[in-house]
């Protein structure tokens, strides 16, 4: 399949989250990164505006009852800037990962 967008892991933010989950949780992301990377209109259930930022997403993983969130952004039309995950606990997404994730776009548009 062609890839609709690509994934542009910035620093090492993604793999140290990746690095630190179960097998299962880790298949089960990449099994997601792909669908945010094929598809031509990815399920809301996968990949979500986050209302109230500038123009920051998440990428939505669930497993066995526990929800996981990948911040990312995008750079141009089709290149999508991945950022930092985190287990998610509860229903809103915690105020504190919203601005870390703020902050590493900022970086990374401030290194282009």
């Amino acid at each position: 399949m062609d890839k609709k967008r690509q994934l542009l892991f910035f620093k090492n933010y993604f793999r140290e989250f990746y690095k630190a989950q179960s097998k299962k949780v880790q298949n089960k992301i990449l099994w997601t990164l792909k669908i945010v990377e094929e598809l031509d209109q990815i399920p809301e259930t996968y990949f979500k505006h986050l209302t109230g930022t500038t123009g920051l997403y998440e990428i939505r993983v669930q497993l066995s009852g526990n929800i996981y969130r990948i911040f990312c952004f995008f750079d141009h039309d089709n290149i999508v800037v991945v950022g930092h995950g985190f287990q998610k606990k509860t229903q809103k997404t915690p105020r504190k990962e919203i601005e870390r994730a703020e902050i590493i776009k900022k970086e990374y548009y401030e290194g282009k």
